[in-house]
């Protein structure tokens, strides 16, 4: 690593997969902004935690600038905040539309313009965004037409921001997980969950950490959905 210490924001950071990645990138000596709606202080001094909700302007603003304040630069940006909201598609209420659109759309566009003109500043910089499988190959029995409209956007919005910002130095990816054990799921529907991959289990957390790290990592990678789903994007 450069003698510049990295700088890494996580959304959605105080528990499963975006506590996981706040560990992962310390460990590689990154300097952390850790966001989510109910995240605590870090005893860390190298961890700064901004507690608000990411669909909001506001709390976008907050966390780059309290980021930059504090650490001088935005190296890296995980959009990591999500929603899935599994009913029938005629059962969705205007509550459930509004949500996944705060916090997956929003979630995004807000966090993601700062971070980025940061980025410009520093002539580079790399965003990766944790979308869904579920975007490419739809499976019968969970219905998941929020998470396809809200996350295919964000599939879509990666390889555009690619090219529009890769003669700038700045890089944009996404990682699309199969199911993945977090404390979202309990135990007793794993197996069932995991009979939905071809691979016939679950993903783990370190699965989706480490193709992120990956990414962070390759320098002539971008425009890339990386699939971390036990084939399911390939089909059944």
């Amino acid at each position: 690593m450069s003698a510049v210490q990295k700088v890494v924001v996580i959304t959605g950071a105080s528990q499963g997969i975006g506590a996981a990645l706040v560990k992962a990138f310390r460990d590689l000596k990154y300097r952390v902004v850790a966001t989510s709606r109910s995240i605590k202080p870090s005893n860390d001094p190298d961890v700064l935690t901004v507690a608000g909700d990411i669909g909001e302007a506001a709390t976008a603003q907050r966390v780059i600038a309290e980021g930059i304040a504090k650490f001088g630069r935005i190296d890296t940006l995980v959009n990591n905040a999500g929603i899935f909201t599994a009913k029938p598609f005629t059962s969705f209420t205007p509550e459930d539309y509004a949500a996944n659109l705060s916090v997956n759309l929003n979630g995004f566009f807000y966090v993601t313009q700062l971070a980025i003109a940061q980025m410009e500043k520093q002539s580079g910089g790399h965003v990766v965004t944790v979308t869904t499988s579920l975007t490419d190959h739809a499976i019968d029995g969970v219905p998941s037409v929020l998470a396809s409209l809200t996350k295919g956007g964000l599939n879509s919005a990666t390889k555009s921001l690619a090219i529009e910002y890769a003669k700038r130095g700045i890089r944009v990816n996404a990682v699309s997980p199969g199911i993945i054990k977090t404390p979202m799921h309990a135990p007793e529907t794993h197996q069932a969950l995991g009979g939905l991959h071809p691979v016939g289990h679950m993903g783990e957390m370190s699965d989706i950490v480490n193709a992120i790290l990956y990414l962070d990592s390759a320098p002539f990678v971008t425009g890339e959905i990386l699939h971390v789903d036990g084939g399911q994007s390939a089909g059944h």
